[in-house]
């Protein structure tokens, strides 16, 4: 069905009729409930909070398991919360977390695989590009220089593609 289509069914429908469409798209589908639940009760503070914890927990797990280290996992919080709409300062916060986790992660041990800098340059890209989009460099420039300057203390084989994106920004 198409957009188009969409709304003309919408528009035959009577207020009785919709309410109980929406109810029970409510009741049956997760991401209606979610998105309902946030447009109207938009705790993003607690979001946040709990997005913080689970990407922490890639990195540093409480029940003593091996650390997955997945990037995924935050890739997945923030296009949830782009879609969500939350506030696009929260947003840059997660990506900026994110990137400094793994660093804190990958100085207390080391890390072989050319991979996870690779994807942690990655996420520190996508970071750039989104904080330039809302153009709200000033509210992160301390926490840009300090990610550039671990990797460089770290000695990251890629640390100087760090230090190019950064002085884009």
């Amino acid at each position: 069905m198409s957009k188009r289509e969409l709304k003309k069914y919408i528009k035959e429908l009577n207020k009785e009729q919709l309410e109980e469409q929406i109810t029970e798209l409510y009741s049956k589908f997760k991401e209606v409930k979610t998105y309902y639940d946030f447009a109207f009760n938009p705790n993003e503070e607690k979001l946040i909070d709990e997005c913080k914890f689970k990407i922490s927990k890639e990195y540093f797990p409480v029940s003593g398991r091996k650390p997955k280290a997945r990037r995924s996992v935050a890739q997945k919080q923030i296009k949830h919360f782009k879609q969500l709409g939350v506030d696009a300062h929260l947003i840059a916060d997660i990506m900026l977390y994110n990137i400094e986790i793994a660093q804190t992660f990958s100085s207390e041990r080391i890390v072989k695989q050319d991979s996870f800098y690779t994807s942690i340059l990655k996420s520190f890209e996508e970071a750039i590009k989104y904080i330039e989009e809302y153009s709200i460099q000033a509210q992160f420039k301390e926490r840009v220089q300090k990610i550039v300057q671990e990797s460089e203390n770290q000695n990251w084989f890629n640390k100087r593609l760090f230090d190019n994106l950064a002085e884009l920004y």
